[in-house]
């Protein structure tokens, strides 16, 4: 099978051999995949990656035990959790220290012609569903694990920094479930994507002029803390989304004086995101800039790291 190979920086294309399947794995041929910021990351040394990446797609079934899953569109959770741990007791596989993830830690990501995945993570996609829709499923199940992590309140102010593709997906989200939300980024004509729904587009230039209880950094530049950070006001919290390969330096004192709190923020449940997808809550098609055929992956690459690009789709 074709697929996508990142090593050292490069992007290239191998042929090789499908996934096995062990039992309780299905065989998924993708119908649909996106790049994200992680995708990138790992391009530049993020966790010393090198293999198939991907884990924004949909696909599917064409092999697996369970005849029931065969010939459905499906979307899937990211994490391969061992399901024996305390955290897999208490529905935390997403935190299990014996996981692999799809396309990032040492399981062949969806960038290829197949890919195989645990029968207990599949999704299916409702059938009036487009696949140019599904696929956001899992950067808007980040989006809503802000949601599982901090009780926010209907009014409650809330900046988010960066107009990115998770950007703007935590902005919306967050402004559906009731919080006052500003979004501080470069580009106008991505913030009014995010603007139709309520959310307060800010100049970049103007994040500092104001303290929130809540900050959520999602820009995806290792200099954004301390900007974060004078954005907050005493005893309130940032929610960190970007991944980065640069080490970020934080001025500590500016973070307990005030008591400020630093949540990480990563997955979050596709249980959370597929009904407001469902629902046509989100815009996600507007966000949608090019998309490549799989044996131009290389290309796609490119277009995704140019600024102002939001998302990228890979077709097989």
């Amino acid at each position: 099978m074709l697929a996508t190979y990142l090593e050292q920086g490069a992007v290239s294309l191998r042929q090789t051999a499908l996934p096995s399947i062990a039992p309780g794995f299905a065989l998924l041929k993708l119908r649909l995949a996106g790049i994200c910021n992680t995708d990138l990351e790992l391009q530049r040394g993020y966790y010393g990656f090198s293999g198939i990446p991907g884990h924004e797609f949909v696909a599917e079934v064409v092999e697996c035990a369970d005849a029931s899953w065969i010939g459905k569109r499906i979307v899937g959770e990211i994490n391969l959790a061992c399901g024996q741990c305390s955290w897999c007791d208490r529905d935390l596989g997403r935190h299990c220290p014996n996981r692999t993830v799809l396309g990032i830690v040492k399981h062949p990501g969806a960038f290829a012609e197949y890919l195989s995945l645990p029968v207990e993570n599949l999704h299916a996609v409702p059938e009036d569903m487009p696949d140019e829709v599904a696929v956001f499923t899992e950067p808007v199940a980040a989006a809503s694990a802000i949601l599982e992590q901090v009780s926010i309140s209907p009014g409650t102010p809330v900046a988010v920094l960066g107009d990115g593709k998770l950007g703007l997906l935590c902005a919306m989200v967050l402004a559906l479930h009731g919080a006052q939300v500003s979004l501080y980024g470069r580009h106008p004509e991505k913030t009014a994507i995010a603007a139709r729904m309520g959310v307060v587009p800010r100049e970049a230039s103007e994040a500092g002029d104001t303290q929130y209880p809540i900050v959520v950094e999602a820009t995806g530049n290792a200099d954004a803390m301390a900007t974060a950070i004078r954005m907050t006001e005493a005893r309130g919290k940032i929610i960190m989304k970007s991944t980065t390969h640069l080490p970020v330096s934080v001025d500590m004192a500016s973070v307990i004086v005030p008591e400020i709190s630093l949540i990480g923020s990563r997955c979050g449940r596709f249980s959370d995101a597929l009904p407001l997808l469902a629902a046509g809550m989100l815009p996600v098609r507007e966000m949608i800039h090019a998309e490549y055929h799989l044996h131009e992956a290389p290309a796609a690459f490119e277009r995704a790291a140019q600024k102002g690009t939001l998302k990228v789709l890979l077709r097989p």
